[in-house]
């Protein structure tokens, strides 16, 4: 899709109020129940003389903000691409006094989720149309249109790095391939990657993420990115992302059925690797590094098991419950090195951790543990935003409790009961220091979903990297 400011041509897209329906035509459309003007309401036809004709519904437009041009532009794509139109004409006035910048982005933003294709497997696949949208904003306002629509261009090529790295299967996404998409696309943008073999993970004795890739026949990978665009400032934030390409369970076995998307279950580090896509990319001022513990969750002789002790890079010693409870195992050690080794002052681990948030929250809603009340609203107010859904859940002294173990200073898993708090507080738990500010995000449900989500497709969605961008750059 490429994108013209202030150019004129190309099927010219009519924008309509439902509660400004103007023309016999409109009212006919409506009488007929075929088109009212309704927001993600888009109608396509072609007249009497073979005009194409594109009516795109704003609702009403006290109610129109970011989210509802996204959903509606999408939708609006979606039909040009359907009906394989090659130049659209959009003539955007002000719309319920939103800027102009984020207006353009919201429209390029939707425009642009119609676009992904996950068809990398397919010998039949086709071409897709290429799209020109010719966009005129209202007069004097071109410059921050522009603005807008180059954001969103390159917040959605970082959003379908993540994508397309969740969808690949096991086969093809593993610790060596993870770690050199990550090098090839991020130094290209001016991000240091450091990648460290199985020797030097052992030399910094991160035993609990070893443990968990014992049984595997592929080497784990320790994939350390770094970008430092803020040298006048004393803050470092850390992006933690778990990075299980393939997790069968271990000797807690999966039932077949739920192994066949655990290749999705890197998806933390996905969004990781997209996050730093985009502050690089954009040039945000800020320092952040990013660290992924990458490795597969495999069965062997020399698989650890439930009923084992082990130790950690941070010294603590961990019950094992249960093996299929691996991804925090390495989130442990990820963080302790990002705190106490790279010195982040703040940090946000991802992770697809549980089964618990999916069944709380569904595939719609992240959900979140924090540390502190002031840098979660950094995210809520990035999350409003990006239109991505996170939602904090509570974190009582007694959950704490539930993650103690007799014989070992912290058992892998709380029980089913509260078990997405639980998991996120055990991974809190290994920070270098108690006070650092943390987030923790369970993207189990929303990393990679069975049906369609207003502009997010099936399969991988790529969610919260817009989020991230927006909270570490400042832009939100």
């Amino acid at each position: 899709m490429k994108f013209n400011i202030a150019k004129k041509g190309g099927l010219a897209a009519q924008l309509v109020f439902e509660d400004k329906l103007e023309g016999s035509y409109l009212n006919h459309l409506k009488e007929k129940e075929l088109f009212s003007g309704k927001a993600e309401e888009v109608y396509y036809t072609l007249d009497s003389n073979l005009k194409a004709q594109l009516f795109i519904g704003l609702g009403k437009e006290e109610k129109i903000d970011l989210e509802v041009l996204r959903k509606t532009f999408f939708k609006a794509a979606s039909e040009l691409l359907k009906n394989k139109i090659e130049e659209v004409e959009l003539n955007i006035p002000k719309l319920n006094n939103l800027c102009n910048y984020k207006m353009a982005e919201a429209i390029a933003e939707g425009m642009l989720h119609a676009t992904y294709k996950y068809d990398k497997f397919k010998s039949d696949r086709k071409e897709q149309t290429e799209i020109t949208v010719n966009y005129n904003p209202e007069k004097g306002k071109e410059n921050r249109a522009e603005k807008g629509i180059n954001e969103a261009v390159k917040l959605m090529e970082a959003v379908f790095l993540t994508r397309d790295l969740v969808n690949q299967p096991a086969n093809v996404i593993y610790p060596e391939t993870l770690a050199q998409i990550a090098k090839e696309k991020l130094e290209a943008k001016g991000v240091k990657v450091t990648v460290h073999g199985k020797k030097e993970i052992e030399a910094l004795k991160m035993e609990a993420f070893l443990n968990v890739a014992r049984a595997s026949t592929k080497e784990p990978k320790l994939i350390v990115m770094e970008y430092y665009n803020n040298p006048g400032s004393n803050e470092k934030i850390a992006l933690v992302g778990k990075g299980l390409t393939y997790d069968s369970g271990g000797y807690a076995i999966k039932p077949a059925t739920s192994m066949v998307d655990m290749f999705t279950d890197m998806g933390g580090s996905g969004t990781v690797i997209g996050a730093m896509h985009a502050l690089a990319d954009l040039k945000a001022k800020v320092n952040v590094v990013a660290v992924v513990a990458s490795c597969e969750n495999m069965i062997s002789g020399d698989g650890y098991r439930n009923g084992d002790i082990i130790g950690s890079m941070s010294g603590k010693t961990i019950e094992i419950i249960n093996t299929d409870a691996e991804g925090r195992l390495t989130l442990a050690d990820a963080v302790y090195y990002a705190t106490n080794n790279l010195g982040a002052t703040k940090l946000i681990d991802l992770a697809t951790l549980t089964g618990a948030c999916v069944s709380a929250l569904g595939e719609q809603v992240s959900g979140a543990v924090t540390n502190n009340d002031e840098f979660f609203s950094e995210l809520v107010k990035a999350n409003e935003r990006a239109g991505e859904l996170v939602w904090r859940m509570p974190t009582i002294e007694y959950y704490k409790k539930m993650n103690e173990s007799k014989v070992a200073d912290l058992k892998n898993s709380g029980g089913k009961l509260g078990g997405m708090m639980t998991a996120g507080l055990f991974v809190g738990s290994f920070l270098a220091k108690e006070d650092i500010p943390w987030i923790h995000i369970d993207i189990a449900g929303t990393a990679y979903i069975t049906e369609k989500f207003g502009y997010l497709k099936e399969n991988a969605t790529g969610t919260l990297v817009k989020s991230l961008y927006y909270m570490l750059s400042k832009e939100a």
